[in-house]
């Protein structure tokens, strides 16, 4: 589970709508590779949220952490593939991973305050479900 990542003084939330997105399998490694930029590179993170809202017929799934952020000049080049600070694969692969199903990946944080970024899901691509239940 990809929040095994996490160490002890980082805490994750969230507030996502049950909702089903249809997505390639592959999601999974997107989000891997938000948490692990979260620590590799937030320098100060403690805290990860996980939100997700409707608006204007996409459905928009917020990552946000409060580390060091991206510098305005990094916010497209961190897509690229070979750019960072590591490999220049994860956020590359992640955008690709995204595309197959028609998706796609923002980072609109503001530098100082976080790393936050937007996958949009455009309509028809996601459903909401009643929650199962216990």
């Amino acid at each position: 589970m990809i929040l095994s990542l996490l160490p002890d003084d980082i805490r994750c939330t969230h507030s996502v709508d049950f909702v089903e997105v249809f997505v390639d399998p592959l999601l999974e490694k997107v989000f891997y590779t938000l948490f692990e930029n979260s620590i590799r590179h937030g320098e100060r993170v403690t805290k990860i949220q996980i939100s997700s809202h409707e608006h204007d017929g996409y459905l928009f799934i917020v990552y946000e952490d409060d580390g060091t952020g991206i510098e305005n000049s990094d916010k497209e080049r961190i897509f690229e593939r070979g750019y960072g600070k590591h490999t220049g694969f994860g956020l590359f692969l992640s955008k690709e991973i995204l595309s197959i199903t028609g998706l796609s990946i923002r980072e609109n944080g503001l530098f100082g305050n976080g790393a936050r970024f937007e996958i949009i899901v455009p309509k028809g691509s996601y459903r909401y479900v009643t929650p199962l239940e216990e």
